[in-house]
């Protein structure tokens, strides 16, 4: 917290600390293979949600485990989706019997590196991408009802999860009837340049077009892609008002 002076200059900087409970990483909590314990462990973190008006946990991650060397591998649970799926919801039931608390289950999908994570196509076909990589998220939402979902930064078969609504629609709305908000990962629209990358950055008009709610974190250049999409008739209110009912139903 910075103090300023008369002249609104800063004078001083305070550092506020919020210490929280370490529970084991996702990977280890996994190797137990007990709900009832995941559970517990998602009540801790719903109790201190409470303490610290949080209201939404950026997790749990469930991507699959594809590769020893993923630097955030920690954060999931297994090389099996069911495991994986089973795991993120009994969490999620933990945190969610705090109210207006929730989980945002995540990254959605097929997010198996962290390396070159803005500019990675995922090539997968149908039949992996249906019984690997989104039959998790899939358990989850039926057996964990979170309250949010988080696309990737990876594209899918050429492109960016967050724009497929084949997969944000058809599969996560219609076929799964997940009723949740579905928010992008942290970045504004073109913020990415990724030297010679081989793939457009992520945008907010074909996100919103694609299914996503919520732009993450969002900032003025969204704002202006997305007014000159309305204004130009690529984009209608319909649309923004889908993605703010969303918003203030959650």
């Amino acid at each position: 917290k910075e103090e300023k002076d008369e002249n609104n200059e800063v004078k001083n900087t305070r550092i506020y600390y919020q210490y929280t409970t370490a529970i084991p990483i996702a990977t280890a909590l996994a190797q137990t293979f007990n709900e009832e314990l995941l559970e517990i462990y998602g009540n801790v973190v719903g109790n201190e949600m409470d303490i610290f008006r949080v209201h939404l946990w950026l997790a749990p991650a469930l991507n699959i485990h594809r590769n020893i060397l993923n630097g955030r591998n920690f954060e999931y649970y297994s090389e099996d989706p069911l495991l994986s799926g089973k795991m993120a919801a009994a969490i999620t039931r933990g945190v969610q019997k705090h109210t207006n608390r929730a989980t945002t289950i995540k990254h959605f999908a097929c997010n198996g590196q962290e390396n070159d994570r803005f500019n990675s196509n995922s090539l997968v076909s149908e039949r992996a991408l249906r019984e690997i990589y989104l039959k998790g998220f899939k358990i989850a939402i039926d057996e964990g009802h979170p309250h949010t979902l988080m696309t990737s930064y990876n594209l899918i078969n050429g492109k960016h999860s967050s724009e497929r609504r084949d997969l944000l629609i058809d599969v996560i709305r219609i076929e799964w009837g997940y009723k949740g908000l579905i928010m992008s990962d942290w970045y504004t629209s073109n913020e990415v340049k990724i030297g010679l990358a081989n793939h457009p950055s992520q945008h907010a008009v074909p996100n919103i077009l694609g299914g996503n709610n919520l732009q993450m974190g969002g900032g003025k250049n969204d704002y202006d892609l997305i007014m000159k999409s309305v204004q130009e008739g690529k984009m209608n209110t319909i649309n923004l008002l889908e993605c703010a009912s969303k918003v203030y139903d959650t």
